[in-house]
């Protein structure tokens, strides 16, 4: 199974696409959208989009996990952020590609066994549970991994209860 894993924002979308092989995971690619703030918002979202859609033609995932809202104290930026995970859901729709949704809880208990894990122990779990030399940068593509990671988890007990 291949999951590309999402961790949506306007400025800064973190992708991650990790394969679930029979004996471990693996990461095939890893990185960050990024977009200008000087751009409209519809400008924006074209290109998370556009990227997205690529890395899904790139990679053929078997299905996109996306983490989910956090509201904290800035409601415009959740707003935005909502934007982006349309954008992302839609590129994955256009595809015919299932997504699913985790809390940022629910991420940092599936890779650190704890839901309320900061950045670093998520990196270095992502860095360990994937054998990579270092953990990822930066923090968007490490928390999009994790949201892979978190997918290929739970994938198999989510299938076993729908069947």
């Amino acid at each position: 199974m291949i999951v590309l894993g999402i961790d949506p924002g306007t400025a800064n979308t973190g992708y991650g696409v990790v394969r679930h092989g029979p004996a471990r995971l693996v990461a095939l690619d890893g990185g960050v959208i990024e977009t200008a703030s000087g751009l409209p918002a519809e400008r924006r979202l074209t290109s998370i989009h556009e990227r997205v859609s690529a890395l899904i033609a790139e990679h053929r995932p078997d299905a996109v996990a996306l983490e989910d809202l956090y509201f904290g104290a800035n409601a415009r930026s959740a707003f935005a952020v909502g934007q982006a995970r349309g954008v992302v859901m839609l590129a994955a729709g256009q595809a015919g590609v299932a997504c699913s949704s985790y809390t940022p809880q629910q991420v940092k208990s599936a890779v650190c066994g704890n839901g309320r894990a900061d950045k670093e122990q998520v990196g270095r779990m992502v860095q360990a549970l994937l054998s990579l030399e270092r953990p990822p940068t930066p923090d968007h593509a490490a928390d999009a991994l994790a949201v892979a990671i978190c997918h290929c988890n739970r994938a198999p007990l989510s299938a076993a209860l729908a069947g």
